[in-house]
């Protein structure tokens, strides 16, 4: 996409003489192309977007290009750097059927290294079309002068013929499943991943608060107690995937200096049991909902945030419920967390990977 088109050979080219700057990301459910531009050169910007979308310069040299940077990118990422293949071990061992499995960056070099012309080309043509599409405009622009140069660019790319999505849903989890690997790592490692509901479930909101109530900050319970108090861990994390289908939940950690990787996972499942347990108190709920609320309203002080979080609502389900997303944090109760955590933190939930370091 940034290779040139048919009718642009360079696509920065233009866009950094009109003072503007570019990037794009990808994940397991979209991917994302966004650009900034001064409020005078705004037409550049659906100009060079609209004829990327239209076709672009499909040819072996542009392919190869591309083609050395993927797999220089998968080579630095996943083979060169310690941890680098995380994903490549964790998702098929909590994804058997769904296609969450693969990494966006293929599951193993041959996959980049033997893509052809024409599989790109088709993929190209299967996606990316306007009635696949959401554009996102926000900045110092009128909703009237973003809608006619919307049509006036994107109008004339006519409709295409879509891969329906029709994703296979992963079978329930009924068993613990472990995988423990030898590499070379500055220090051992736990990756705990528990299968959690989907982005759209009203429990999605839960996950999350209790992600932040285990690991947001200094006096979160898993830092405070595993890190300070008893100094079990060096550092420890909890996260969501938050993908549109049923994601995971995420705790990640390296025990401190001394301590097994046994007793560092068996000291993670007793807070875990706490927190099933045991209501939150109102304070420690309302503190991360606060948190949220000023992350919410701060990032979206950035054009950029903005658009892209406008983009992303519209995708679920229509950008105005981006406005609901503190509310539906705010609506989340201690009841609600207790009962997410007793119904995710089980033995039958869970997935392990386990970072050994070779013996020297």
């Amino acid at each position: 996409m940034f290779g040139g088109s048919q009718n642009i050979p360079d696509y920065d080219t233009p866009l950094q003489l009109a003072g503007g700057e570019n990037n794009a990301w990808t994940n397991n459910d979209i991917t994302n192309y966004y650009l900034t531009v001064p409020k005078q050169n705004v037409e550049i910007g659906f100009w060079l977007e609209s004829d990327r979308m239209l076709c672009l310069d499909f040819s072996s040299k542009s392919l190869e290009v591309q083609r050395g940077v993927v797999m220089e990118e998968f080579k630095q990422r996943c083979l060169n750097r310690p941890y680098g293949d995380t994903g490549h071990l964790l998702r098929p061992l909590v994804y058997k059927e769904h296609p969450y499995q693969w990494p966006t960056i293929g599951k193993e070099l041959n996959h980049i290294a033997q893509a052809t012309l024409q599989e790109v080309e088709d993929f190209f043509f299967s996606f990316y079309a306007p009635n696949n599409a959401i554009l996102a405009v926000t900045g110092n622009i009128t909703f009237e002068e973003a809608v006619r140069l919307a049509e006036k660019w994107f109008g004339p790319i006519p409709r295409r013929e879509l891969k329906k999505r029709n994703l296979p849903a992963e079978p329930q989890q009924t068993e613990e499943r472990r995988l423990t690997v030898e590499r070379n790592v500055p220090i051992e490692s736990l990756y705990m991943a528990f299968r959690m509901c989907d982005r759209m479930h009203p429990d999605y909101y839960a996950y999350d608060i209790l992600s932040d109530i285990l690991s947001n900050g200094r006096s979160s319970r898993l830092i405070q107690h595993l890190v300070h108090d008893r100094q079990i861990f060096s550092s420890i994390d909890a996260h969501i995937s938050g993908s549109i289908d049923a994601g995971l939940f995420h705790i990640t950690g390296k025990p401190a200096n001394g301590v097994s990787l046994e007793d560092a996972e068996k000291a993670v499942w007793e807070e875990l049991q706490i927190i099933s347990n045991e209501l939150i108190d109102e304070e420690e709920l309302e503190k991360v909902k606060n948190k949220f609320e000023s992350t919410q309203i701060f990032g979206n002080l950035n054009y950029l945030n903005v658009a892209t979080n406008l983009a992303w609502f519209e995708m679920l389900s229509r950008a105005e419920d981006m406005d609901k997303e503190v509310e539906n944090y705010r609506a989340v109760t201690s009841q609600q967390l207790m009962d997410v955590a007793r119904k995710a933190f089980t033995r039958t939930n869970y997935s392990v990977l386990i970072y050994k370091k070779i013996e020297s």
